[in-house]
């Protein structure tokens, strides 16, 4: 695969058969709830970015992970601008969703994340800071 200029990430979504999503809390900025996030490194397919950032994330190994075939293109926000190139204000952001059969033990990347919240649907969708990430909880409730 050849990357495009622009940059590219993957957002899965963590979700059990009772319906709990898994959200964490960014250390900064703080506040900033979200699902698992990570952009795609150099020549990597978004199906492998997804996998590696989940374990990475979250050290979740199981589960059934979906590529959704969703993609969301969305204006960066300042707070983040100093991860990209300059002059990169875009980002196109691939969905996966991540089932498991119940809630799984959960170890944070302290660099990352602060804390992690199990909460159902309706709850999650109010939470969650990003847009794109309250899309795809709303698609995948039940």
């Amino acid at each position: 695969m050849t990357r495009s200029r622009r940059p590219e990430s993957v957002l899965i979504v963590i979700y059990t058969d009772e319906d709990e999503f898994l959200l964490l809390e960014r250390c900064k900025p703080a506040g900033f709830w979200q699902s698992v996030t990570g952009s795609l490194e150099w020549e990597e397919l978004p199906d492998d970015a997804a996998r590696r950032e989940v374990r990475e994330e979250t050290g979740i190994a199981g589960g059934i992970l979906t590529n959704l075939h969703w993609t969301q293109v969305y204006e960066i926000l300042p707070q983040f601008g100093h991860v990209y190139p300059a002059g990169i204000t875009h980002n196109r952001e691939h969905a996966f969703s991540l089932r498991l059969a119940g809630r799984v033990d959960v170890r944070l990347s302290p660099s990352e994340h602060r804390r992690y919240a199990w909460q159902p649907a309706a709850e999650a969708v109010a939470t969650v800071s990003s847009h794109t990430n309250r899309a795809v909880i709303e698609r995948l409730r039940r």
